[in-house]
């Protein structure tokens, strides 16, 4: 499974705007597309910044929807006032308890390593991580997407409320740090976001 982020920097007082062009228009369309299995769009309201996940059978339907994502992209930079940047996954993990429902949010992390260390961190968070996450109260789901060539890769991990993300902060911050250093990688960033859209339909990889 493979998925393309596109994240947009807009003005936080478009939002609304945006994620009403987002579910109105862009997730029918791009949902008709051959290949694509699903969409998630996360938001955090105070600085604008929105995370738009398409998720797509194979690297193939990938590269075979650019042309036409592209239109709507720059469509949405201009309804949310603001750049975007687009990024390519291989989504190596996903684990969920249960369905996303409303009111959810998700806590992200990006992170770099050694590019050819990549298979050592998927087995890593597979066999470390997710049992772990199975602990925290209000838990949903965790990700990890990979791009094996830059060794960049980005975990996502829902919570069924803010609450109950704020609650396991430090624990996961501590585990982070400990999981992080086992495998001799680097975050570039940790933020919190609320989840707007979940219809991200990859199937389980543990």
């Amino acid at each position: 499974m493979y998925a393309r982020s596109t994240t947009v920097h807009g003005d936080p007082k478009n939002l609304d705007d945006g994620m009403l062009y987002i579910h109105d228009k862009v997730m029918p369309a791009v949902q008709q597309m051959d290949g694509c299995v699903g969409m998630s769009m996360l938001a955090d309201r105070e600085s604008g910044r929105c995370i738009i996940t398409t998720s797509w059978s194979d690297a193939e339907a990938v590269r075979a929807s650019a042309d036409a994502v592209r239109p709507m992209r720059e469509r949405a930079s201009q309804i949310f006032g603001g750049s975007t940047e687009v990024a390519e996954w291989e989504v190596s993990v996903m684990h969920r308890r249960h369905e996303t429902g409303d009111g959810a949010a998700a806590q992200v992390t990006w992170t770099h390593g050694d590019p050819a260390a990549m298979d050592e961190l998927i087995d890593a968070f597979r066999m470390t991580v997710v049992p772990r996450m199975e602990e925290r109260p209000g838990f949903c789901s965790v990700s990890l997407m990979t791009d094996r060539k830059s060794g960049r890769a980005v975990t996502a991990v829902t919570y069924e409320s803010r609450a109950a993300m704020e609650t396991s902060r430090d624990a996961g911050a501590a585990m982070r740090e400990e999981f992080l250093r086992s495998m001799n990688r680097d975050a570039t960033e940790t933020a919190s976001f609320d989840v707007v859209l979940a219809h991200l339909r990859v199937p389980e990889t543990v």
